[in-house]
């Protein structure tokens, strides 16, 4: 049997505030949809290979699926704080000094998402609105043309900056957490 210690090393430590209780929660629905999306892919393979009928929407769709459920793993990893160290270091230092480089790690996070974020934003506002002001989403271009550029560029804008509150919140408890 693994230590408790072990065990939270391999597969993350416990949701450190309700936003991340929240984000596990929602993660572990939302993974669901990579089962959807390989029964779309199969049902494209059937309807292709099998009724020679192929399908204009299939492609889109599982793609969109798999790019917000693959931003989604951002909010997800830092909520179940497995996101990648060089435990070669970390791991050998004092819990002190684990606490500086966690409040030093979590600043540079911060400041690094809020420029990304920045940047998706710009991104994101000429996905959704035309030159001269008008709410025009941007489109494929393919014969079926969904407005899916547009709502991954959004989507991403908004796990962004949902990771900047995730990363706060989590500098904030790093300030507060005892050093030993």
């Amino acid at each position: 049997m693994q230590a408790k210690s072990d065990k939270t090393h391999i597969t993350g430590a416990q949701p450190k505030n309700n936003l991340d209780k929240c984000i596990i929660y929602i993660g572990n629905i939302l993974s669901g949809l990579f089962v959807i999306t390989a029964i779309i892919i199969v049902f494209e393979i059937v309807a292709r290979y099998v009724f020679d009928s192929p399908t204009f929407w299939v492609h889109e769709t599982t793609t969109l699926l798999c790019a917000v459920l693959f931003l989604y793993g951002g909010p997800y990893c830092i909520a179940k704080d497995s996101h990648i160290r060089i435990v070669l270091i970390y791991d050998a230092v004092s819990k002190k000094t684990k606490r500086i480089l966690n409040i030093f790690i979590s600043t540079i996070t911060i400041i690094y998402l809020c420029a990304l974020s920045w940047a998706a934003l710009q991104v994101a506002e000429r996905a959704l609105f035309a030159p001269w002001g008008d709410f025009r989403p941007e489109t494929s271009g393919s014969a079926w043309d969904p407005a899916l550029p547009a709502v991954v560029k959004t989507v991403l804008f908004i796990i962004l900056i949902a990771m900047v509150v995730q990363s706060i919140l989590h500098l904030i408890s790093h300030i507060k957490q005892e050093a030993k």
